[in-house]
């Protein structure tokens, strides 16, 4: 008897020691792709092909998604307004987490900052992103900051100028 109960305790303890799926990690194949796309948008390098053809991005909205392709052009339009912009490398935090359903997100935590061209203004903006992933390819992006205080001064920008030109 007392051989089957340590028979019985050993395997208890062997199969709760075993590793199951991981659920979280800071460490990834998904992880690293979107580092490199956050690389690509600090270059100003547009590559579509992490992403999936059918792929979704919504910024600042739940509601009002834009292809990859449009996503694109967003970022190459507004990098007119800019001497500089991009990601700070400090302070980056990346996550991997798989969902109770099986859907594999990467979600990042990053500053960015920017110079306006127009007048040299420093805009810093923490920024939360989050890609899923099917098969490797990226199928979802959705992207969440707080522009006021940038768009603010555009406004004033804009508004200055159009004063300028009745004048």
């Amino acid at each position: 008897m007392k051989k089957l109960v340590a028979l019985g305790c050993t395997l208890l303890l062997f199969i709760a020691c075993q590793e199951g799926d991981k659920r979280y990690t800071q460490n990834s194949p998904e992880i690293d792709t979107v580092k490199q796309l956050i690389a690509n948008y600090n270059s100003k390098t547009y590559d579509t092909s992490i992403f999936a053809d059918s792929s979704k991005t919504y910024y600042n909205t739940k509601d009002n998604a834009i292809t990859t392709a449009e996503a694109m052009d967003y970022h190459k339009a507004n990098d007119a307004n800019y001497s500089s912009r991009g990601f700070l490398e400090k302070d980056q935090e990346y996550e991997m987490v798989v969902t109770d359903d099986g859907e594999t997100w990467v979600n990042c935590w990053l500053d960015w900052q920017g110079t306006l061209a127009a007048n040299g203004k420093v805009f810093d903006m923490p920024v939360h992103l989050t890609y899923q992933f099917v098969d490797g390819k990226i199928v979802r992006e959705v992207g969440y900051w707080d522009a006021s205080a940038l768009a603010l001064e555009m406004q004033s920008l804009a508004m200055a100028e159009n004063t300028e030109d009745m004048e």
